[in-house]
């Protein structure tokens, strides 16, 4: 794995076909749902940022407009308290850590998938607080080169109030405490800078480098059938392979 997945931040792009678009679809609906629900049901991007992000993830899919005022407009009904968020936490072959956000109207339903997923491809679900002291969550914003380079960027990404920056080829990965994650983007668009991506997500403290083969395949096998689940919105791990 390079470039994106040293982050170890697991979230592989799905192919084009209706299954997954629609799946995809599912997927930043509910995240755009409770953006809502957390922001106290607050509808408009422009007041309540946690929206702001699952609406520009949204249209970075091309998912339809009316999908998204439908999943706004969901958060706002009567349905609204049925959509939570969920976090497990769990081990991959080899000890690798794993956390696992979900966003359900069923929890049962949803803890019995995700651990019959660990289970059926060599892991174990673990109890919460099992693997998170091995992650810091921190928000991250991708930001693409146009021709400066690292310490440009880092000078620029430091004066804004972010914590870390790290070169990933053709993009700059920046890390803020989760609550300057709005304010150091602000920033460093009005720098001019290209800014894609921002969201907030789980770190890891420390990687652990698994050789390629068969090994390695089991892990990533585990981490894309969780993934796949309907409920599951993100998955981390603490997994690298050796280059």
């Amino acid at each position: 794995m390079s470039g994106h997945s040293k982050w170890a931040q697991i979230k592989r792009q799905k192919g084009a076909n209706d299954q997954k678009r629609g799946l995809a679809f599912t997927k930043l609906g509910n995240a755009i749902t409770i953006a809502v629900k957390q922001g106290g049901g607050i509808g408009d991007p422009d007041q309540n940022f946690k929206l702001r992000l699952a609406v520009d993830a949204a249209r970075a899919q091309n998912m339809p407009k009316e999908n998204i005022e439908r999943a706004i407009s969901r958060a706002q009904g009567k349905d609204a308290g049925a959509m939570d968020e969920v976090m497990y936490e769990g081990f991959a072959p080899n000890g690798i850590s794993v956390i696992v956000e979900a966003a359900t109207d069923n929890k049962n339903r949803t803890t019995s998938e995700v651990k019959s997923a660990f289970d059926k491809n060599g892991g174990t679900m673990g109890q919460p607080g099992s693997v998170n002291y091995n992650f810091k969550q921190v928000g991250q914003i991708i930001i693409t080169k146009n021709g400066k380079t690292l310490d440009d960027i880092f000078m620029i990404a430091a004066e804004a109030g972010a914590e870390d920056v790290e070169d990933a080829g053709e993009e700059i990965v920046v890390y803020t405490a989760p609550s300057s994650l709005s304010k150091v983007r602000e920033a460093l668009q009005n720098t001019g800078l290209t800014v894609g991506a921002t969201e907030l997500i789980w770190k890891p403290l420390t990687l652990i480098e698994v050789e390629p083969g068969e090994q390695a395949d089991k892990i990533m096998n585990m981490l894309e059938k969780i993934e796949d689940l309907d409920d599951v919105q993100k998955v981390y791990s603490n997994f690298e392979i050796k280059s």
